[in-house]
């Protein structure tokens, strides 16, 4: 039996331009559609896109309408959201569009256990918002609303809790966070753990005039020329909702998102060794730093809530899960909560560096070298080009977990669908770029040219 697909939601929630497909009326029907098929209290929050509080409005009307309650959270981080819920809520639903352009917004729906919700759940929330067989009360049972503007404190203080007030003590940080709702955290965290702060991009600004909500390299350049003029230990900057985190050196270099994985992973385990739970799209550093460590790896589909959820299934199953996440800054710390945390993460590599004594450019050479090449492949025959693959590859191993991945002495390719869009993903790494290039050109003699 083929189990339906997402129409709507994507990997992570629904998306798109506000006023065309990001509509008031369908956010309306998102809430309708959570509160038909789910009861209790939901948390409800947003990132500081302008169109954030009409489409607030709009998913707490849907709620309220199917007589659910409403706890108004106001603006926050996603991981914050997550946090709030895991700990008193029956759900909760955040207004965000994350890394995307400010013309954009979305909608994640958070489970009680602080994860985001299940494709299998999702599919059914679509179902019931397409045939709009929605479960609207009468006058006296429409839901109440309450507000809990400070609720973020309890996130914040969460994550220092994890280390302790002043373990930090005397280091520099700069911090960016984008405009975005980590202005009213990252900052705070740091403070707390005896960190000096600077900041750029720190007012809330759904306009995002400083930089667009992606980290790039390009737009964190102002971060790298902060980090140089205070001789800051690092620099950490955050997407659009706060829920990934990446870094600036000591020197002003970015440090690439699968290097960050790396470090971070060989943090926890030097001392706690364990089993470590990440996607098959994630360099294979991992496994560089889980033979420093006597760790190991579980592989998982692409996404964090299959990480998540991954890691949580093994814990429950009696497995040492320690650490998990993704090689684009989005990293999960389990004795924290189970999904990404951009806060967090922060607070982790100040610990980090506290605890090695080593500057961050001085951690990332112990590395082995890595040479990663991501392209994308559009195309209307996706099965065609995966069995094409399989088939070439045939005497190679292969993983099925999300796509191909074809793993090879040293080096690995993935061919894998996206999640939103009708092309596929190839990644491909090795220790040097003219083995990673060679081995793409392979692959890319089977897939034939690409299609404009």
């Amino acid at each position: 039996m083929t189990m339906k697909k997402k129409q709507l939601f994507g990997t992570n929630g629904v998306r798109g331009v506000t006023g065309e497909m990001m509509t008031p009326e369908l956010v309306l029907k998102i809430g309708m559609s959570l509160g038909t098929i789910r009861s209790g209290t939901f948390a409800v929050g947003c990132d500081t896109r302008t169109s954030g509080p009409a489409l607030v409005h709009a998913v707490k009307a849907g709620l309220l309408a199917t007589g659910q309650n409403v706890v108004e959270l106001g603006i926050l981080p996603t991981p914050a959201l997550q946090y709030i819920v895991k700990n008193h809520y029956d759900g909760g639903i955040v207004i965000t569009a994350s890394h995307n352009p400010p013309e954009y917004n979305g909608v994640k729906v958070i489970e009680a256990d602080g994860t985001e919700m299940s494709d299998e759940e999702i599919i059914t929330l679509e179902e019931t918002l397409f045939a709009e067989t929605f479960s609207v009360v009468g006058w006296d049972k429409v839901g109440r609303e309450t507000s809990e503007p400070d609720g973020i404190q309890e996130y914040i203080d969460g994550v220092i809790n994890q280390f302790g007030p002043g373990t930090c003590a005397g280091m520099t940080v700069a911090v960016d966070p984008g405009s975005g709702p980590a202005c009213r955290t990252t900052q705070e965290i740091l403070t707390s753990l005896g960190c000096r702060v600077f900041s750029i991009n720190s007012q809330m600004d759904g306009t995002f005039p400083g930089r667009l909500p992606e980290p790039s390299p390009e737009g964190l350049k102002p971060l790298a020329d902060l980090v140089f003029a205070t001789g800051a230990a690092f620099g950490v900057a955050h997407d659009g909702d706060a829920d990934r985190a990446v870094f600036i050196d000591d020197t002003g270099a970015y440090l690439e998102e699968n290097e960050e994985f790396a470090l971070m992973q060989y943090h926890v385990c030097k001392n706690k060794p364990g089993l470590v739970v990440t996607p098959v799209s994630t360099s294979m550093r991992v496994e560089d730093v889980a033979a420093m460590t006597n760790c190991r790896v579980h592989y998982t589909k692409v996404g964090s809530i299959s990480v998540a959820r991954t890691m949580m299934a093994l814990a429950a199953a009696g497995e040492p899960v320690v650490f998990g996440g993704e090689g684009n800054g989005g990293l999960i710390f389990p004795e924290h909560q189970h999904c990404r945390d951009g806060g967090m993460t922060a607070a982790a590599m100040a610990s980090l560096l506290k605890s090695e004594g080593k500057t961050l450019s001085e951690l990332r050479t112990m590395l082995p070298p890595r040479h990663m090449i991501k392209d994308k492949i559009f195309t209307d025959n996706i099965p065609g080009l995966l069995e094409q693959v399989q088939l070439a590859f045939a005497e190679d191993e292969q993983d099925l977990t999300d796509g191909i991945r074809i793993n090879r002495e040293n080096c690995w390719a993935l061919f894998r669908p996206s999640g939103t869009e009708p092309f596929m993903r190839l990644y491909v790494e090795a220790a040097k770029e003219e083995e990673a290039q060679a081995f793409c050109d392979e692959i890319m003699a089977v897939i034939g040219p690409k299609e404009n």
